[in-house]
């Protein structure tokens, strides 16, 4: 009975110490292996992931990193809080209702959940038509607005930004829950006055608004930024530079929400040191291959994270180059 007691205590013991990275004996050789789920195969995050996962194995010795396709950012955070991964990619939104558990997460925060690489900002694209006359948000009080598919990405957007506006949504507007493709051709057609697009620059859709269906970008100012950030801190001001579409003659002010990579406070931090370390000092390589780092900026990737914290780790290399 002794003995069975002490060879379950060596077992828990075990057990714990291999918690976040789980390890694997190659000879005399011990392999911290990292899951990384990202994102769906069809879209830029997936690729991007795989390459990050290539890097790693690559250069950093004994580390395995296994990227792997999901269902986005909530899975991803699901997965890392369940300990069935120890890395990947979300937007900072969701990571902080994750972290304090509300949300999507009522009831089931995850205080070990932590920073690791901010990536780039993804923009709020509010698009009307010229002709509508609409000038600010709170112009689209009775207009004829697209905010997409109920409890999408959009909608919960537009629902944000228009009630903190002082508009009423979804009763102050005719709103039409239409996605982009759909919206694109109501503008054309004039039986739409705008939409709402969340998505990085140059958007082929925001494109096409501009282009063919006379839209123009609508500015989103500091004061309602600062009005936004005292409910939800993951807001941060973005430029769209002038140029990014055809007649955009000028930078427009928006909001933007930054996605990153995130892990979990329990993987080593000489882990996620190194790993860390090998992003960035590969980065321009990447940036070759990969298009969603083509707006990535070392010098803020440790900026507008919504006060969530960064691992032991990769602050440790954040402040040996001078960021925090």
């Amino acid at each position: 009975m002794k003995k069975s007691v002490a060879i379950l205590a060596v077992l828990l013991l075990l057990g714990a110490s291999l918690f976040a990275t789980g390890s694997q004996e190659t000879g005399t050789v011990k392999k911290t292996v990292i899951n990384f789920p990202t994102a769906a195969t069809t879209g830029a995050i997936y690729p991007l992931g795989s390459a990050i996962a290539n890097l790693w194995n690559n250069t950093v010795p004994n580390v395995r990193t296994s990227a792997q396709a999901s269902a986005g950012g909530i899975e991803n955070l699901n997965l890392v809080a369940d300990g069935e991964a120890q890395m990947g990619v979300a937007v900072t939104s969701i990571m902080y209702e994750s972290f304090n558990g509300i949300g999507s997460f009522e009831g089931r925060a995850n205080p070990n959940l932590r920073v690791m690489i901010g990536l780039y900002p993804n923009p709020n694209q509010v698009v009307v038509t010229k002709a509508s006359g609409i000038n600010s948000l709170t112009d689209l009080a009775g207009k004829r607005f697209a905010s997409g598919a109920p409890g999408s990405t959009t909608e919960v957007e537009t629902n944000i930004h228009l009630n903190t506006a002082g508009l009423r949504y979804p009763e102050g507007l005719r709103v039409q829950y239409v996605g982009f493709t759909e919206a694109i051709d109501l503008m054309r057609n004039k039986q739409l006055d705008g939409a709402w697009i969340m998505a990085g620059i140059p958007n082929a859709a925001v494109t096409e608004m501009l282009s063919t269906a006379g839209g123009k970008l609508l500015e989103i100012d500091d004061d309602l930024i600062a009005a936004l950030q005292k409910e939800y801190p993951w807001y941060g001001a973005y430029t769209i530079p002038a140029g990014t579409y055809p007649t955009q003659e000028q930078d427009v002010q928006t909001s933007a929400i930054k996605i990153t990579i995130f892990t979990d406070a329990r993987v080593d931090d000489e882990v996620i040191y190194q790993l860390t370390k090998t992003f960035w000092e590969n980065f321009d390589e990447l940036k070759k291959t990969q298009a969603p780092l083509a707006n990535v900026v070392k010098e803020e990737t440790t900026k507008d994270l919504a006060g969530l914290p960064i691992h032991d780790g990769a602050a440790r290399y954040y402040k040996e180059i001078g960021l925090l």
